[in-house]
């Protein structure tokens, strides 16, 4: 199984800021937790992230290109405001998608209660911290069953 983690802006920030909300462990860190669990999982990872819109599309495409499975996604605040990733998620529908976010999005501001980019998936997980992106894998497996 190969599953493509794909993050959005200000993620890999995660650890440096609002240590709060986003937790104490680096982006770095959670890669390697990440791969270390896909790993368990006999999965493969390919974990990305970029602070740009276009490139993110770029990447949900390449997942239908090169046959990935399924796909974790974090857009981060596009989570709120990008059609353009909504419509990347439902170009490539014949792969599962399943949305995380590290903090619990619906306990926070009204603004980030609401997501652009949930509809196109299969589910979505937050409040879980970094173990989110875990849960979602397994998921992931599941559905592939």
């Amino acid at each position: 199984m190969k599953i493509m983690i794909v993050n959005g802006p200000n993620i890999n920030m995660t650890g440096i800021r609002e240590k709060g909300v986003y937790g104490k462990r680096t982006y770095d860190e959670i890669k390697e937790m990440i791969k270390e669990e896909a790993c368990k999982r006999n999965v493969e990872v390919e974990v990305l992230q970029s602070n740009h819109e276009g490139e993110i599309i770029d990447f949900i495409q390449r997942a239908y290109f090169e046959q990935f499975d399924g796909i974790i996604i974090n857009p981060g605040a596009y989570t709120h405001t990008s059609y353009a990733i909504h419509d990347a998620i439902k170009s490539v529908e014949c792969i599962p998608t399943i949305e995380v976010h590290l903090s619990n999005v619906h306990a926070r501001e009204e603004f980030r209660r609401i997501s652009k980019t949930a509809p196109a998936c299969v589910a979505q997980m937050c409040g879980l911290g970094e173990f989110g992106y875990v849960l979602a894998m397994d998921a992931l497996i599941q559905m592939k069953k």
